[in-house]
């Protein structure tokens, strides 16, 4: 079965509840709640279960992490309609960056979600035995895992608290944890999670070992623990995955939970969407926000022009390679190919391309808000991403193995009709990272491997990126003031006024 996550997760809903101590005699005041708290589930596997799949759910969030990795980096610009609308995601593309920018702000809250519901499964993991309790528990670490990797890669230095949620008051005490001590707990989490999960899941869109190991080789890969990154990542290569052969199908519905699907986050047209409130829609948002403003012709559905392809992505790919008409949607040649009129709006920074791998189409259910409930999958872990990753980690670790690294390399190339490499040296490392993205782009990973390689100041430092500032987003104002004002905030950003 298909694991559209919307089909169970209303089957539990968890609600923090502020305990406070009211000293009155009236008995009105002394009623029992008629919410199920959590000390009273986790009595039967179904209880765990429930608990499971609301954690699931806040990946669904993670479409604005996909937006701003591209916006960040140099492979898209904002777009949208004006440099008013939606300013968070506009001030993200020109580092003009600060402690209030609302879609940082919702980012942090909705990762901490998402941990907050695994570690109430870990709080509870002791209560009730059941057959298979172990795979359980195992995606609720994997899951607890993913969503720090999003909060440490776009923060750093985060609060860690592990087996409970956090809760009101805890914000007086819990600090920031170094980066390094959380991804220490990331690699615990997942390296549990690999040892009890299987390779397969009946359920579609549930974790696997091989998740749960490209996940953690990409967790050392941002430490530069490249041993380490290569014997996780080994572990994927040799799994049961395999690289598409049609590269232009993996990103149509036919292409969705494929064979080189490693991770993907589970989307779906069958419930509505609402703009006030971005975390209650099961569908992939991001996708109606990169659609084409105004847009009436053949394929596609309209959208909101943001997260717009530039003409250096454009003018990277070499000529033959067919990754470029699959990423990147020209809407002139679209225009001049269909014997059907195409209306479409110009809208800010128009650029004349869409991110064609997560664009609107045609066919899904479109129940309101149409932009908010599109049903495209993200596939947030690809085969070839982990070879990528794999080639760049056999090169890099201290025992370098430069063949293993070719040949991972080749294979993403050779699937895009491109003629293998012989490249050596530094030159080697150069073509491993041009191909990341060249294969990966629009998929959310360019900023951070710009980043963490340190080549962050030589391609972006024109667009405003500053070496000691930009590499981490500010920490939102509120979450340092419910903390008492004290913790400091990362290195360059200075406090805003509301």
């Amino acid at each position: 079965m298909k694991m559209k996550i919307n089909t169970i997760k209303n089957r539990i809903i968890f609600t923090l509840i502020a305990a406070f101590a009211i000293s009155c005699s009236d008995d009105f005041v002394d009623v029992q709640s008629e919410n199920e708290d959590s000390a009273n589930f986790f009595n039967s596997e179904e209880d765990y279960q429930d608990a499971l799949v609301a954690a699931y759910d806040p990946l669904q969030s993670t479409y604005i992490n996909v937006m701003l990795g591209e916006i960040a980096g140099d492979n898209t610009v904002a777009g949208g309609e004006g440099i008013i609308e939606e300013k968070g995601i506009r001030d993200v593309d020109f580092f003009e960056l600060t402690e209030v920018n609302p879609e940082l702000r919702n980012l942090w809250n909705w990762m901490f979600n998402g941990v907050n519901r695994a570690n109430y499964i870990m709080q509870y993991q002791d209560k009730t035995d059941f057959p298979g309790k172990e795979e359980v528990i195992a995606q609720a670490r994997f899951l607890r895992a993913y969503y720090y990797f999003e909060l440490v890669k776009f923060f750093g230095d985060v609060p860690l608290v592990i087996d409970k949620p956090l809760e009101f008051g805890d914000q007086y005490e819990v600090d920031r944890t170094p980066k390094e001590e959380v991804y220490d707990q990331i690699e615990v989490d997942l390296m549990f999670a690999a040892e009890n999960l299987p390779p397969t899941q009946a359920q579609t869109g549930r974790i696997t070992s091989g998740a749960a190991n490209a996940l953690l080789g990409k967790a050392y890969l941002y430490q530069n623990q490249f041993e380490e990154a290569a014997t996780a990542l080994e572990k994927v290569v040799n799994g049961p995955y395999m690289l598409v052969e049609d590269y232009a199908s993996i990103f149509e519905p036919e292409g969705e939970n494929g064979p080189g699907s490693v991770f993907e986050i589970q989307y779906t047209d069958k419930e509505g969407g609402s703009f006030n409130c971005f975390p209650c829609s099961e569908g992939n948002i991001a996708v109606g926000y990169s659609g084409i403003r105004g847009y009436i012709g053949p394929i596609y559905d309209e959208g909101f022009g943001f997260n717009l392809p530039t003409q250096d992505l454009v003018e990277a790919y070499s000529a033959g390679d067919i990754r470029k008409d699959v990423t990147i949607l020209d809407i002139e040649a679209l225009a001049a190919e269909t014997d059907e009129e195409i209306e479409y709006e110009e809208g800010f920074q128009h650029t004349g391309f869409y991110n064609k791998k997560y664009l609107p189409r045609k066919g899904d259910l479109n129940i309101p808000d149409a932009n908010l409930t599109n049903p495209n999958n993200y596939r947030a872990i690809r085969y070839a991403d982990v070879l990528l990753m794999a080639a760049e980690a056999n090169y890099k670790k201290p025992s370098a193995n430069e063949e293993k690294a070719r040949k991972y390399l080749n294979m993403v190339r050779e699937r895009a009709d491109l003629d293998p490499v012989t490249l050596s040296g530094n030159d080697l490392l150069e073509q491993i990272y041009e191909d990341r993205r060249l294969e990966l782009a629009g998929e959310g990973h360019r900023f951070f491997d710009l980043v963490r390689t340190g080549r962050a100041s030589e391609v972006l430092g024109e667009l405003g990126f500053q070496e000691n500032k930009h590499k981490l987003f500010p920490i939102p104002l509120i979450e340092i003031e419910l903390a008492g004002n004290r913790w400091n905030n990362n290195p360059g950003y200075i406090p805003q006024n509301n």
